[in-house]
């Protein structure tokens, strides 16, 4: 591990995994569509978000903007991180399997944390556009959400430079991080309570079910960020190609539960307060 750490430095354990033992063609084949499927999904997120857009009254519509935001934002980063993934591995023919590449770049998860420090606070921003607060300040929770929400994705992106060299700095600042994170679970479960109250039932549901979904998909991230020793059970990382995938697989599906079905909730939240309100885009189109 040693002559390993002197070679690669601070780099992530996926590039440990490629210099050390390198990836099997299912192993490459999966991390590599997985990545696909998500930056495609963030395409189409996009395209819902910018159709269904006037489908919610105007004051509900800053929320379908800051999700067409995160849609575009998470489509450039997400593809940037597929190119980087296929870039930096090389098919071997003498051992069948995919390697370093000589000269290119290393696989590098940085693109994530970058993506998440633009979308986290828009995710976050936008369920205050929806919903009513009847007893907190907007300002205060929005504030709250900013600050815990960058400080989480600032310190989670420090730590993950250590996941090989150094596990005890890499346990510390993601311990830094989850204390935002536990911030960010309660000003969101004060949002949702206090939006549910005078609201459809309807609207209440929906709520309810983004609560349940806020706390699946956000919970995946301290998962795939402790994916090398969660397979490891120890204090030193499991330079394991499964343990690569599943870091792929969990990171993927956290995102598009996050940021697309997430957003498609709140849309539908939106529509019925809307429709409470006296807007009805599907009777107005047929009017028309």
């Amino acid at each position: 591990m040693n002559d390993l750490i002197r070679m690669l430095g601070n780099s992530t354990f996926e590039n440990y995994v490629a210099l050390n033992f390198g990836y099997t063609e299912m192993a490459y084949q999966m991390s590599s569509h997985v990545l696909t499927l998500g930056f495609a999904v963030m395409l189409a997120g996009l395209l819902y978000f910018v159709l269904t857009i006037k489908t919610v009254k105007p004051k509900f519509r800053i929320s379908s903007v800051l999700s067409v935001v995160v849609m575009v934002s998470a489509f450039l980063l997400l593809y940037v991180q597929q190119q980087n993934w296929t870039s930096s591995l090389v098919y071997d023919a003498e051992t069948a399997r995919y390697v370093l590449a000589p000269g290119a770049d290393l696989f590098n998860n940085g693109y994530r944390y970058l993506n998440w420090l633009i979308d986290v606070p828009m995710l976050l921003f936008q369920i205050l556009f929806v919903v009513t607060l009847t007893k907190s300040s907007f300002s205060s929770i929005r504030n709250g959400f900013w600050f815990s929400g960058a400080g989480m994705i600032i310190t989670g992106y420090i730590g993950q430079f250590y996941e090989v060299t150094n596990p005890s700095l890499f346990f510390i600042w993601g311990f830094i991080s989850t204390l935002f994170f536990i911030h960010i679970l309660y000003l969101m479960s004060k949002v949702i309570k206090e939006g549910k109250e005078g609201i459809p039932e309807t609207a209440q549901r929906y709520l309810g079910s983004i609560w349940k979904l806020f706390l699946f998909s956000w919970f995946l991230y301290p998962g795939a960020y402790l994916m090398p020793y969660l397979f490891s059970m120890g204090l030193e990382p499991a330079l394991s190609e499964t343990a690569v995938v599943a870091r792929h697989i969990t990171y993927t599906i956290a995102d598009i539960s996050s940021k697309v079905i997430y957003g498609i909730l709140l849309t539908l939240v939106a529509q019925e307060m809307s429709k409470a309100e006296g807007y009805d885009y599907e009777h107005m189109e047929k009017a028309l």
